[in-house]
């Protein structure tokens, strides 16, 4: 008989996600409740929650969250980061110690800004300077991992089930206006820290449920363009297509959805003149980063989030709007778990992203 965590099964793996329209700032108490209705979907080998908001009296600065495995690894990170950055405030992460998640690393938070005679020499934008400057020392500095790197918000990641996750981190102590949160059910790579859920760069965190089977072709063509996947989680390279296509080529969100869960050729033929050619465009310049494979993903983003699932919708997502609340999960359970009698309920269709926005961010 095999014991728990040895069980496969293909289609496990939880989202959920909380955004709050009109910035309302919520403690991680309800998204911890939401994610543990779908307890079974996960196998205890990782746990995660990204949290948009959190920060507020650091909200100019780079907020660094950083896994080591030894000391020496955080000695190593930090007189790197010194080089480069003025360090404005750095502490350990607060937990709670608990025996159901054990073998922690080091978690220490930095919040940070480019020195700026190097952001000047370097003739690069912060966001650029600091997303290389976090790719190297995931890259090069053996034990650290940098786990989220954006402003005013944070990833909270684990081996473990996502509410012990959330008991460890004290979450309640966190007030977000957006929350995501992902149980994991590893499949074809390992249950370890820095690669459970969430992945994030910069602002942009993804917590996914599913399997990429185009993870190698994907791979191959974002590391043309800096970007390095080494923490072993094919979700990764999701994040990375995203920053490459929003930040560096200037696409939409929607847009992008149209390029990893593209219509098919036959779908884009039967369109309006206007919409067949920016559909065909984006399939023929951006191919290399179409995901294959079934999937459903929440993308947070500074101000707002995205649910998209792939184009045959072979992963269940649900989602359901409250006044100025919007929720997002695998289960509608998990939903009226925290809002029992929601204004709308639906389930989006295969490749139609779901975009929601501060309402004084409308139109991003």
């Amino acid at each position: 008989m095999k014991k728990e965590g040895e069980v496969r099964i293909s289609s496990g793996c939880a989202i959920s996600g909380i955004f709050c329209r009109d910035g309302r700032r919520l403690t991680g108490e309800a998204i911890k409740k939401s994610i543990s209705v779908m307890h079974n979907r996960s196998n205890g080998l990782g746990g995660g929650f990204a949290a948009y908001g959190i920060y507020p009296q650091y909200k100019d600065f780079f907020a660094l969250h950083i896994f080591y495995d030894s000391p020496s690894a955080r000695e190593e990170a930090e007189r790197f980061l010194d080089r480069r950055f003025d360090i404005i405030n750095l502490s350990k992460i607060p937990v709670r110690q608990t025996p159901r998640i054990p073998d922690a690393p080091l978690i220490w938070r930095y919040f940070i800004t480019p020195l700026p005679h190097l952001l000047h020499d370097s003739q690069l934008d912060e966001d650029e300077y600091t997303s290389r400057a976090m790719i190297r020392i995931n890259d090069s500095i053996k034990g650290a991992y940098v786990v989220s790197c954006g402003k005013d918000m944070g990833v909270f990641k684990a081996v473990g089930y996502p509410e012990d996750v959330a008991d460890f981190y004290r979450l309640e102590e966190y007030e977000g206006y957006s929350w995501t949160a992902h149980g994991r059910y590893p499949t074809n790579t390992p249950g370890w820290w820095a690669g459970s859920h969430p992945f994030s760069l910069l602002d942009l965190s993804v917590v996914h449920n599913g399997e990429i089977s185009s993870y190698d072709a994907n791979r191959r063509a974002v590391e043309m363009y800096g970007y390095s996947c080494n923490l072993l989680t094919d979700t990764e390279v999701i994040t990375y297509i995203l920053d490459y296509l929003t930040r560096k080529q200037g696409l939409t969100l929607e847009e992008c959805s149209k390029v990893i869960a593209a219509p098919f050729w036959t779908t884009i033929s039967i369109k309006d003149e206007k919409e067949r050619k920016t559909l065909s465009y984006l399939r023929k310049m951006f191919s290399s980063f179409l995901i294959t494979g079934p999937f459903s993903i929440l993308v947070g983003f500074s101000g707002g989030m995205m649910a998209l699932n792939d184009r045959l919708k072979l992963r269940s997502l649900v989602a359901a709007e409250k006044g100025n609340t919007v929720y997002f999960s695998s289960e509608e359970a998990a939903i009226r778990a925290i809002e029992k009698d929601p204004d709308r309920i639906w389930a989006p269709r295969g490749g139609e992203a779901v975009i929601v926005t501060l309402v004084k961010e409308e139109g991003r």
